[in-house]
């Protein structure tokens, strides 16, 4: 377990295709959220949101929270809502700090379509992401480095520590320096409308 002092900043959302409510992502076994909030030494917020939750209530709330949460977003990313957008757009506006799972179906084989999908989706809305997990599956690390993503590793079947290790010092890694990197840490407010007064 990390202490609160070396965690880069406040906490993590954990985004997938489909959203981490798909079968992808849950089962019997511990899901991703769990493995990696122990695997991270955070806290797993225990937030059920739905397509009617404003993103920017939300992480207005996070914003107050104690460091060191991971929140996993059961809602595809690009998902559009009551509110005008989609999560993408929001947690590039307040510059919140994601790691995008990916199931093995979608990273397998020569062409990881999804994973080069939703990292574009983050990209083009300013996500600061730290990387992208495979879930589960069989890992091939030669094929992940020829995709020219930005991989972090795979939450391999549990029972074999190595992997773990690797992705922990990959992940907080990469969170360190997207922090640093952050121009501001307080998150952008919505535009305030003018005053029509003349």
């Amino acid at each position: 377990m990390q202490s609160p002092q070396s965690w880069p900043g406040d906490g993590l959302v954990l985004v997938a295709p489909g959203g981490l409510a798909t079968p992808a992502f849950s089962g019997p076994e511990p899901g991703p959220a769990e493995r990696l909030a122990a695997l991270l030494g955070l806290r797993r917020l225990p937030l059920a949101l739905s397509a009617a939750d404003d993103p920017s209530v939300v992480l207005h709330g996070l914003s107050r929270e104690p460091s060191g949460w991971l929140l996993p977003l059961s809602l595809d990313p690009g998902q559009d809502l009551a509110v005008p957008g989609c999560w993408a757009e929001a947690l590039g506006a307040w510059r919140q700090p994601v790691l995008l799972l990916v199931p093995p179906a979608a990273s397998a084989g020569a062409a990881a379509g999804a994973a080069r999908a939703y990292h574009a989706l983050l990209q083009a809305a300013g996500v600061p992401l730290l990387g992208l997990v495979q879930v589960q599956g069989t890992w091939q690390p030669e094929q992940r480095r020829c995709d020219g993503l930005p991989w972090l590793g795979w939450l391999a079947p549990e029972g074999d520590p190595e992997p773990d290790v690797a992705l922990r010092a990959a992940a907080t890694a990469r969170w360190r320096a997207v922090s640093a990197a952050r121009p501001d840490p307080s998150p952008c407010c919505p535009p305030v409308a003018a005053d029509p007064r003349p």
